[in-house]
């Protein structure tokens, strides 16, 4: 990373030294495709941002189209929620952490990148023209499998041109963009059912994964050679253990999991309780979106409360609000027999997602600092323990949600009780073991 250097020059007509400002355009990685071509924050941001929206609309877009999924497949008969697509989605996006993070140390970001964006692509494409309800989970399992190498990468491309505070930043920054997708991505599903069915929905996915495609190719390797490593199953055991036998690392992805775990209970619950608690489930969309917007408002300003107070005290404060903000919510639902009104429900996730949003960056930040030539191990672990841990704990309780709020707001207690714990021993380790 180069930004502006000092040079001392000697003027020997007058014999003094004359320091020498020397400004040089910013520039982080290594140049693109051997050029002279320059990666600015800016240009870094929005490619990271645009290859997560492309692994949240595997998600979002097919939100709205749940109706229309469960009459072409007969779901209700089967006793099925559409909710499953989504769920085999998520387990393939956990399953395949963990290869594009080895690949991608051994081979380069760019390569093993493209190669996932080709199997998302694959797997829309069929999602799009499934004739069975068998051929289509198949498929959503392969997408899921794309999706899960821009979701691993892009945290390990963060780490290869950034560190500390920076990368933090730059990863609030990111986040924030990323969550123009919640916003935006349902919105588009609904649009595009008024012209087509589910599965043009689906194919929509081509575009960006054309898109997504050519812009990696553009955007260049990030991963210096000297930091690659070998597919010997010797090295691998060594990322591993340096990821597990690290205090900060692991307690950290632990952290994550927990809130993670929260966050996904919204995700596969707040459609539900719209619809069963408070019967507005066709405004489900607006709802999702202004929650996306609170959460995108909180990690925009992010990056000022890093850069003033650093990620480690700002990750413990944040834990503390949401526990706190948690405690608030379910005595609230045990006080209305948890049916709180809908907006007092629905205010309160917004701050809690919004408090989850915020503690995503800084725990990733601080799991990735120690882990410079591990950084696809790690990333692939942190991914694969929030999705997968996630989901686990969330199905936990989304399986209790009936016709009250209840479970939703005590899960969250006890998972940030349990995420807070974590963080405070996470930042109280040293940064290498």
């Amino acid at each position: 990373m180069v930004e502006h250097d000092q040079i001392v020059c000697l003027c020997h007509s007058c014999k003094l030294l004359k320091p020498v400002v020397m400004a040089r355009t910013r520039r982080y990685g290594a140049a693109v495709n051997g050029s002279t071509t320059q990666r600015t924050e800016r240009s870094v941001i929005a490619f990271l941002a645009f290859i997560g929206i492309l692994m949240a609309f595997g998600v979002d877009a097919a939100l709205p189209a749940f109706d229309e999924l469960s009459e072409s497949f007969d779901l209700e008969a089967r006793n099925l929620s559409p909710a499953i697509t989504g769920t085999v989605y998520f387990v393939g996006m956990a399953l395949g952490q963990v290869v594009y993070g080895v690949l991608g140390d051994r081979f380069g970001r760019r390569p093993i990148l493209l190669i996932g964006i080709g199997v998302y692509a694959l797997g829309a494409l069929v999602s799009a023209i499934a004739p069975n309800l068998e051929v289509l989970l198949a498929a959503r399992f392969v997408w899921g499998l794309g999706a899960s190498a821009p979701t691993v990468l892009r945290m390990a491309i963060a780490r290869d041109l950034f560190d500390g505070d920076r990368m933090a930043r730059v990863v609030s920054t990111v986040a924030a963009v990323f969550l123009l997708g919640p916003i935006i991505v349902p919105i588009a599903g609904e649009g595009i059912l008024l012209v087509g069915s589910w599965r043009l929905v689906f194919g929509a996915a081509l575009v960006l994964a054309s898109i997504a495609f050519v812009w990696t190719l553009r955007f260049g390797e990030t991963l210096a050679d000297e930091h690659r490593r070998t597919l010997r199953f010797g090295p691998f055991v060594e990322a591993l253990e340096a990821v597990v036998r690290t205090s900060s690392t692991r307690w950290s992805i632990l952290s994550m999991a927990f809130f993670t775990g929260s966050f996904f209970v919204w995700l596969g619950s707040a459609q539900v309780i719209l619809d069963q608690v408070y019967d507005r489930d066709s405004q489900f969309t607006i709802f999702f979106g202004l929650s996306g917007v609170g959460m995108a408002i909180a990690l925009m300003s992010n990056g000022r409360l890093i850069d003033r107070f650093g990620i480690r005290y700002l990750a413990v404060r944040a834990s503390v609000a949401f526990v706190v903000v948690a405690a608030i919510g379910t005595i609230a639902a045990v006080a209305a027999d948890g049916v709180p009104s809908l907006w007092v429900w629905f205010g309160w996730a917004c701050v809690a997602n919004a408090l989850n949003m915020i503690l995503g960056p800084m725990s990733s930040a601080i799991a990735m600092e120690p882990m410079g030539d591990k950084a696809g191990m790690a990333s692939a672990l942190l991914g694969l323990t929030q999705l997968g841990g996630g989901a686990i704990l969330a199905a936990i309780v989304d399986a209790r949600i009936d016709a009250t709020v209840t479970p939703m707001v005590v899960g969250a207690l006890v998972y940030g009780a349990a995420g807070l714990g974590c963080m405070v021993l996470a930042v109280r380790s040293p940064v290498t073991d």
